[in-house]
């Protein structure tokens, strides 16, 4: 951010603020001149350019330092490039987190850059604990004032804060809970790290059930309704115990898988009861994409396509689905990846054992605008909003889209939307014939109604099984899936994202009672990196 003015909506209605307006006519006017002095109307000072110098880097860190030592959020807020949205999370960290004696200090300066630390005391009913952290804040130039103020993020007052956040200090709003996987084994963030938001999910939503009682914490309140983060404890309260459908051994696996690669994210559920045994992320930003995820699956959404053209008696396993250089649909040209050679002759199953794209585009007159859509939501039980899997997630989105989207959503582009939890899905309905709704808490704790659909036929079943088995010991998951034992079957992805350099790598198999899908963005090809991770998931079993 580097305007001096910010334009911003309040209640419905867009206003223009002038960065420090609210803090009395002096600061208005040091506002708009940027060094104290009173400004005339025949005289005005000229405005400052370029970036800020090492004096103004340090006088501006120096000020809004001591205003917010000074619990005087406003004030330190006027020394920032976007007042509006600094001023609560400034006023909250004495008045809601109930920090006291603050004290900042800052370090070297790297250029525009100022590395601090924070030190205070967190009280709250006669309950106190010191608190220390460290963080950072960059000077810039205010554009429209030229003034040298702080490029204002959350991140600035706390690492952890994201846009929208504050801090809170009082009664937990839910009691802790001690979650334990199927077996008993207790589950905790620092032994399993990717479980941090999904534990903190589950505290919020069952911990009145699981028979805890609440202590006292600072934590991170989040905008949305999503569930507190706890920074610090003050006083311990009493956890309930809450089972879980996970397994710590897949989940220890998925979580030294996804610290392989960037970016990343697996879950793994077992098709035959549909509980979930494993989700990982390993992210820069700590969001749960394996769940919440809403991207493209490239050729992994294959599957469901061929089920949708044996449904509809289009083709079969066996029956023809030429594989050309290329094809063309509403004047839009699809191409394969270059060294797949063409195959005018390839049946269905050769086609998607190879990933050919222009194989199922070709079928694309040969079916309705909304089959892949009726598909996806009656027998797979996709892209009805109804999921009640025990955390927030997304239900994949497979609408019926018209012109060129028609034909790329077959393999995965246009406007399909999935994560790796529905495709993990997809693949466990596929082996089964039968959609079991995701869970990863049991049913019996809270009576809820899980979605459900037709599921497949045996015949669709049999087709689907022998085309993924194919793929995974002849076609392009042949060379990840090498190795692994009993009954197996995958399906590679990658998927094309406007703006970035490399493709999402997607990848989905199964072996035994044991389905995993994966995503990593801009990862290339699916078994480059999707790949290894659900092999690797696949291989420790449940």
């Amino acid at each position: 951010m580097r305007k001096g003015v910010k334009v911003a909506v309040v209640g419905g209605v867009f206003t223009a603020m002038v960065t420090g307006a609210g803090y009395g006519a002096y600061n208005f006017v040091t506002a708009l001149n940027g060094d104290g002095a009173t400004a005339t109307a025949s005289e005005p000072d000229p405005v400052r350019t370029g970036p800020p110098s090492g004096t103004e880097v340090a006088e501006t860190s120096r000020a809004f330092f001591a205003a917010w030592e000074r619990g005087q959020g406003a004030r330190a807020a006027s020394y920032t490039d976007f007042a509006e949205a600094a001023e609560p999370v400034l006023t909250s960290f004495g008045r809601d987190a109930h920090l006291t004696g603050v004290t900042v200090t800052p370090g070297r300066a790297q250029g525009p850059t100022v590395p601090f630390s924070v030190r205070a005391t967190v009280s709250y009913g006669g309950r106190s604990k010191p608190l220390a952290y460290d963080s950072r804040l960059t000077v810039v130039r205010g554009e429209t004032t030229g003034r040298a103020l702080v490029d204002w993020e959350p991140s600035v007052v706390h690492p952890v804060l994201r846009d929208g956040d504050i801090l809170v200090t009082g009664e937990s709003a839910s009691p802790p809970v001690e979650a334990v996987d199927r077996t008993g084994t207790v589950l905790t963030p620092e032994t399993y790290p990717s479980l941090g938001p999904v534990l903190d999910e589950l505290r919020a939503r069952y911990g009145d059930r699981a028979g805890g009682t609440p202590g006292v914490e600072l934590a991170v309140r989040h905008t949305g309704g999503a569930a507190d983060t706890p920074l610090l404890t003050l006083a311990k309260g009493v956890p309930g115990k809450l089972r879980t459908t996970l397994s710590a051994t897949a989940q220890a696996a998925a979580e030294r898988a996804v610290a392989r690669y960037a970016e990343s994210s697996v879950v793994a559920v077992q098709p035959s009861t549909g509980e979930i045994l494993a989700v990982a992320n390993n992210r820069a930003d700590a969001w749960n994409a394996a769940f919440l995820g809403e991207v493209a699956p490239g050729s992994t959404m294959k599957i469901l396509s061929a089920a949708t053209l044996i449904d509809n008696g289009v083709t079969r396993m066996d029956g023809p689905a030429p594989c050309p250089d290329s094809a063309v649909w509403q004047s839009q040209t699809f191409h394969n990846r270059a060294e797949l050679a063409p195959d005018d002759g390839a049946t269905l199953s050769e086609s998607f054992a190879n990933s050919c794209n222009t194989a199922f585009i070709k079928f694309a007159d040969e079916l309705a605008v909304d089959s892949l859509t009726r598909e996806a939501q009656d027998r797979f039980g996709l892209g009805r909003d109804d999921w009640k899997v025990g955390v927030p997630s997304f239900d994949g989105s497979v609408p019926a889209s018209g012109g060129p989207d028609t034909a790329a959503d077959l393999i995965g582009q246009g406007r399909v939307q999935m994560s790796p939890l529905n495709m993990a899905s997809v693949t466990a309905t596929a082996m089964t014939g039968v959609f079991r709704q995701p869970v990863i808490v049991p049913r019996a704790l809270d009576g809820r109604e899980l979605a459900t659909a037709q599921g497949l036929s045996g015949d669709t079943v049999a087709q689907l099984r022998a085309m993924m088995n194919r793929a995974a010991t002849s076609g392009t998951a042949a060379p990840v899936m090498s190795g692994l034992s009993g009954s197996t079957g995958a399906k590679t992805g990658s998927a094309e994202v406007a703006g970035n350099t490399k493709a999402d790598s997607w990848f989905t198999g199964y072996r035994d009672d044991l389905a995993a899908a994966a995503m990593v963005q801009q990862g290339g090809r699916g078994g480059e990196a999707a790949g290894p991770i659900v092999a690797d998931v696949l291989r420790a079993g449940g």
